[in-house]
């Protein structure tokens, strides 16, 4: 039997990065801080600062009964502009391509270093584990791109009353979970690369 693990030492680095990518995909999801939205009014939102994010936008106050309020952003809400509800679909595609990504990383890997008998199939599981990966970075980062175009544009959201935030704010800013989904986004691509570049002779 052919020993095979020393052809996919660069591949290994690729599913860690790929591990890695998909943790930060979804803490990405999870974070409000798409965009920082500065406000002159500090009466109802004291610390100046809000928070909007792709589910929902959060600001903290010393003058509503609670002391962060949240309200929920939904697919269905009227008044979010398009990237928003794009970014909800496509960063939850992304979470669960990541994950099909890493496990067929996985069994690619275990191909390589478990010399199993039956290896005809070997070439095609780097490619599709290949493939999940680039398809999984393209899919967070089309809505993470459009997401800081709106931000750097100083697109307004039209928010209703009871968010309690203003249609303008004086200027934003690209929040930290942007930051984040971008290296993830490019560690994914990265990934995609290392396995799509095996070759098994």
């Amino acid at each position: 039997m052919i020993y095979l693990a020393h052809t996919a030492h660069r591949q290994f680095l690729g599913l860690v990065a790929g591990f890695l990518a998909w943790i930060f995909t979804m803490t990405t999801v999870g974070l409000n801080e798409w965009r920082l939205w500065h406000v002159d009014d500090v009466s109802v939102i004291t610390s100046g600062v809000a928070w909007v994010g792709i589910w929902k936008a959060c600001f903290y106050s010393q003058v509503l009964p609670e002391m962060e309020n949240c309200r929920s952003i939904s697919i269905s809400d009227s008044f979010v502009p398009v990237e928003i509800p794009v970014a909800q679909v496509l960063m939850v595609l992304a979470v669960v391509c990541g994950l099909v990504g890493n496990v067929s990383g996985a069994v690619a890997m275990r191909m390589v270093y478990f010399s199993l008998e039956d290896r005809s199939s070997i070439r095609l599981v780097f490619m599709l584990a290949g493939t999940l990966y680039l398809l999984t970075g393209m899919l967070s980062l089309v809505p993470l791109v459009w997401n800081m175009s709106s931000v750097l544009n100083n697109s307004t959201i039209d928010f209703p009353p009871e968010f309690h935030l203003p249609v303008p704010p004086v200027r934003q800013q690209v929040g930290s979970a942007i930051g984040v989904g971008i290296l993830a986004s490019v560690l994914m691509l990265i990934s995609g690369l290392l396995f799509l570049s095996y070759h098994y002779a």
